[in-house]
This record gives C-alpha cells, structure tokens and sequence, in this order.
C-alpha cells in the first residue's frame, strides 16, 4: 500500500475539525511552494485590473 493509499484509508477515521485542520494545512504548503514566477506575475496583474474594472465574481459561502 502506498503512502497516499494509506492517508486515503486514514481520512474517513477523522473528525471534521482534523479534516480541516489537514486541509488548512495542504493549503499552507502548497502555497508556500509557489514561485513567482513571470506567468503568475502577469495573471496577478490581469485580475488586477479586472477587478478595478469592476470584472470580477465572489464566491458565496454555502
């Protein structure tokens, strides 16, 4: 069995709070992965300036 097998098996066993806690915590990682890299940059920069046109959307909590 893998690793990711093995955390797959794993999840179902945990409450809610700990799944999210796993979650915030994937979050934080991979965010912490990211370059800045050129393309990043410019899409950074387009949803700038859509959003100071007034061109966005925000997502609704459920």
């Amino acid at each position: 069995m893998s690793t990711v097998q093995e955390i797959e098996a794993a999840i179902p066993r945990l409450s809610r709070a700990e799944i999210e806690e796993i979650r915030a915590w994937i979050d934080d990682f991979l965010e912490e992965q990211l370059e800045l890299t050129d393309e990043v940059k410019a899409k950074l920069d387009e949803s700038r300036r859509e959003i100071a046109a007034g061109h966005y959307a925000t997502r609704q909590p459920q």
